[in-house]
């Protein structure tokens, strides 16, 4: 083969690559970020050895250091996080029980048994990962707002706390002013009492 056709074949197979590249790095950023089996293109369920291998793979395909598409660090953070969040025990749990919840509210308001054969469509399927945005949305809204009570609360407590703190100091301020104003106090009453006493001697009478 010719040094030309060897270089086009070249040229081909680099445009080829980065063709991949690009269209994986549109695939991430396009998924459902709060699905992390979206992100990773895994089916819920997969051990955790098919997620490091999948993290693996997709993290060297997309790497910035290994393209120019501009995307590549957001697209490189997402897939980051979804591996990071299905190989935590309790985050897996909760995203494993919001693809299960989903599941259940399709067949409970298509008033179908979990037997039914329309449950292994590719268009139930669909509706599936519809449905799961759909909960994992909801599960969202519901976390944001406990957190926002959360913070709320925990500014109130510490608002009142704050208060407490400084009462207690003013208290403190003023219990020693009041001490280091005690001779000056005691010296003045002395000072009065001496002032009644001259004014009294004054007043006296001569005998006879």
């Amino acid at each position: 083969m010719a040094d030309d056709d060897l270089d086009a074949l070249d040229a081909l197979e680099k445009e080829a690559a980065e063709f991949n590249k690009d269209a994986e790095i549109d695939r991430i950023l396009k998924a459902f970020k709060l699905d992390a089996y979206a992100v990773l293109d895994l089916h819920p369920g997969v051990p955790e050895s098919d997620i490091k291998v999948q993290y693996r793979k997709k993290s060297l395909l997309i790497h910035p250091d290994k393209t120019k598409n501009t995307q590549a660090p957001d697209a490189f953070d997402r897939l980051k996080k979804a591996q990071n969040e299905l190989m935590d025990e309790k985050q897996r749990e909760r995203l494993d029980e919001a693809i299960s919840d989903a599941r259940m509210l399709l067949i409970r308001e298509r008033k179908w048994t979990v037997e039914h054969p329309e449950l292994k469509t590719d268009a139930f399927a669909k509706d599936w990962r519809e449905k799961t945005k759909f909960v994992l949305i909801e599960s969202e809204h519901r976390r944001r707002k406990q957190l926002k009570a959360q913070l709320q609360e925990e500014g109130r407590q510490q608002k009142k706390e704050d208060e407490e703190i400084d009462q207690r100091k003013r208290k403190r301020d003023q219990e020693q002013a009041w001490e280091q104003t005690r001779e000056q106090r005691i010296g003045s009453w002395r000072d009065f009492q001496k002032g009644g006493e001259k004014k009294k001697k004054k007043k006296e009478k001569p005998i006879g």
